[in-house]
């Protein structure tokens, strides 16, 4: 019933352990994120992404040099470890500055650190999981593994929303830090069980054994996906993706500030939002996820969001009222997680391991957040010139539309890879 086998059952639930401890750690902390930006202003959104894609430009070289040097327990192990360091420095941070200027000046780096921390920690786990599963695995098992982030997401959700009027800000977040540390159990028990099972024996193009040093230069991951077709597809994918999430970003913003008064409402309004895409997320992972890729393939999967992108702008065009979005932000939401996500980590299962971690990497991070940078600013300056809310999500349809085409094309390309893999293997002498 759930696609998994006897022999995958352990490695599956550790997966999902470890994705569970990874986004409970970040829900617990995104309501507190949405409300330091509202909170800052809803006009100094833009420079709030500006801030992270700095962010991001400064980090992925140092990620990928440790990459090339230290083996993948190791540097997922540090990666983890140092954002725990940073939550307690923000914990430090928000308990002892006062409200006024610096408490608005340290929501402010705090948001660019959690949109830093967001990205970086999701991708190190997807990276670790197309290392570890065969593509056809990947297809069977990555919606049930997600079905751990999404109970995780429900927990973080959860502790936020029923505990803000108890517990401060600053608190919330060593709970973070303790669910931080439980992926870093999780991480250290796969990587031991994967030397010992044959799923870690992928051919030595696509996988590796789990002490190999990856190997390369800081700048690999780069010129991968430059030279790269198939990259450069995902790389829009990601990029068409975050523009129009950016673009319904600034719309919430502008409309929860609108519609409810105080920080308190606000922050558990975003909680209950996140709880209700947790939900659906987690229906839709269990029951559908896995059939949807096994009756339609990667190639109509992965293009089931930019359908309900398009059907979900136009509708906010027509109606652009709090009822109307919460309903499209979370259908889009949970159709994201619970299918374009997995969808999407297969479309790396067919590629060498430098790609999964290295170019990765890059479209993960900087194209991401070059996204938010074009939607952001583009919203902004559209805004300058008098369109409201309806005219702003009408003018995401076109680019909705074609983000569907770009999806129809990697699902085709990652079809046809994964058949020359095949082939390749059979063709293979018998060792």
């Amino acid at each position: 019933m759930t696609g998994a086998r006897p022999d995958e059952a352990g490695l599956v639930l550790l997966s999902a352990l470890y994705f569970f401890f990874i986004l409970s750690a970040y829900y617990v902390i995104r309501p507190i994120r949405e409300e330091m930006a509202v909170a800052g202003g809803v006009e100094n959104i833009p420079w709030l992404f500006t801030g992270t894609l700095i962010g991001m430009l400064l980090v992925h070289p140092i990620f990928a040099a440790v990459v090339s040097r230290w083996t993948r327990r190791r540097f997922v192990t540090l990666t983890y470890r140092f954002f725990m360091l940073n939550l307690v420095i923000y914990y430090v941070l928000l308990s002892l500055v006062p409200e006024g200027v610096a408490s608005v000046w340290v929501g402010r780096t705090f948001f660019v650190w959690i949109s830093v921390f967001n990205l970086f920690v999701v991708s190190v786990f997807w990276s670790f999981m197309t290392d570890i599963f065969r593509e056809r695995q990947s297809r069977r098992l990555f919606g049930l593994i997600g079905v751990g982030g999404t109970v995780g997401g429900i927990v973080g959700s959860s502790i936020t929303a029923f505990l803000v009027g108890f517990l401060s800000p600053a608190t919330l977040l060593l709970f973070s830090v303790l669910l931080l540390e439980g992926a870093v159990v999780c991480l250290k028990a796969l990587d031991s069980r994967c030397a010992t099972l044959p799923v870690a024996a992928e051919s030595p193009e696509r996988g590796g054994a789990p002490g190999e040093v990856i190997g390369g230069s800081a700048l690999e991951g780069i010129r991968r996906v430059l030279a790269s077709p198939y990259l450069l597809g995902i790389g829009a994918f990601m990029l068409l993706f975050t523009i129009g999430s950016t673009f319904l970003y600034n719309i919430q913003a502008d409309i929860v500030s609108r519609t409810f008064a105080t920080a308190a409402e606000r922050t558990s309004v975003f909680a209950r939002i996140d709880l209700s895409v947790n939900l659906l997320t987690l229906g839709t992972q269990l029951f559908l996820t896995g059939r949807l890729l096994k009756w339609f393939g990667v190639r109509l999967t992965i293009g089931i969001l930019p359908v309900i992108s398009i059907v979900g702008f136009l509708a906010l065009g027509l109606a652009p009222v709090f009822a109307v979005f919460v309903v499209f932000q979370v259908l889009r939401r949970a159709g994201n997680f619970a299918l374009a996500v997995p969808t999407r980590e297969v479309l790396y299962t067919v590629l060498p391991r430098r790609d999964k971690y290295k170019a990765k990497n890059f479209n993960d991070l900087f194209v991401y957040r070059a996204g938010d940078q074009i939607g952001v600013w583009s919203f902004a300056g559209l805004r300058a010139l008098g369109l409201g809310s309806s005219a702003l999500a009408f003018s995401m349809v076109p680019l909705a539309g074609l983000w569907l085409v770009i999806s129809l094309w990697l699902g085709k390309k990652q079809a046809e890879l994964a058949e020359g893999g095949v082939n390749q293997a059979e063709a293979a002498p018998a060792g």
